[in-house]
């Protein structure tokens, strides 16, 4: 049986707050998420999304608990090879071209300057982003950014997509490109972790959702079994949340 494409057991996080009182970001999340799948990460803002997803590309260190990318520890430099990464707001150089950058990021992950351009030109093109391929980023519109962004995280060809917020700033026909990416990927194979306020794009591609409420897994599991029938993601999420801040303050 092959590994988890991510495995989260009792996860903590924990920051410097104010007056040296600890926040803790995350508070034991226990989380599987099996290969080949799309799983949407849901939770209102300041839940441990963001935190829960920068643990897993070690930029966080855990305070307590484990993190595994199938089966690697996440501080090994194994186990982040096989990520691609989408931040919620790209940080890209304003002065390269959206060729240029992707290049640049093909041979940050050791391709061959051939195979990097052709790489960049393959993603420049599905994504829609071939006429504007060498104009400098500057010139962009966020979609636009969002895009380029989407095509960096894609350079590696990973097994394991991580997206935060990844329509944010696009138009209808932009995530309806993410959309139709994301089943191609599963059909690859490939899994796409990605968190989203957009709950009807959750809908639409989520084998799987989780919901995080103040640090905690709230909820977990097949859509299809946790939202029941004749009701919509929205409404099962706005009862979890209230439910999970009513558990808080008893």
């Amino acid at each position: 049986m092959s590994a988890p494409a991510i495995d989260l057991s009792d996860l903590e996080a924990v920051f410097p707050g104010r007056r040296r009182r600890p926040v803790r970001a995350l508070r034991g999340v226990n989380l599987r998420v099996a290969p080949g799948t799309v799983h949407g990460f849901l939770g209102p803002n300041g839940a441990g999304k963001s935190t829960t997803m920068l643990v897993l590309l070690n930029f966080v260190p855990p305070a307590a608990g484990r993190a595994r990318i199938f089966g690697v520890d996440t501080r090994e430099t194994l186990a982040r090879e096989r990520i691609g990464y989408l931040p919620e707001l790209p940080q890209l150089y304003p002065f390269l071209t959206a060729r240029e950058m992707l290049v640049f990021t093909g041979r940050m992950f050791r391709l061959p300057r051939r195979r990097a351009a052709e790489r960049a030109a393959e993603w420049l093109d599905r994504l829609d982003l071939a006429a504007a391929a060498d104009r400098r980023l500057a010139g962009f519109s966020r979609g636009m950014l969002q895009r380029v962004g989407l095509a960096r995280a894609l350079m590696n060809d990973p097994d394991l997509l991580i997206l935060d917020e990844p329509t944010g700033g696009m138009d209808p026909l932009g995530r309806k490109k993410i959309r139709e990416l994301i089943a191609d990927m599963r059909r690859a194979g490939k899994t796409v972790f990605f968190s989203s306020h957009e709950l009807s794009e959750i809908e639409l591609v989520c084998d799987d959702i989780t919901l995080l409420v103040g640090g905690r897994v709230a909820a977990s599991g097949p859509t299809s079994k946790l939202v029941p029938a004749g009701e919509n993601l929205e409404r099962f999420f706005l009862e979890r949340v209230a439910a999970a801040a009513r558990e808080d303050r008893a």
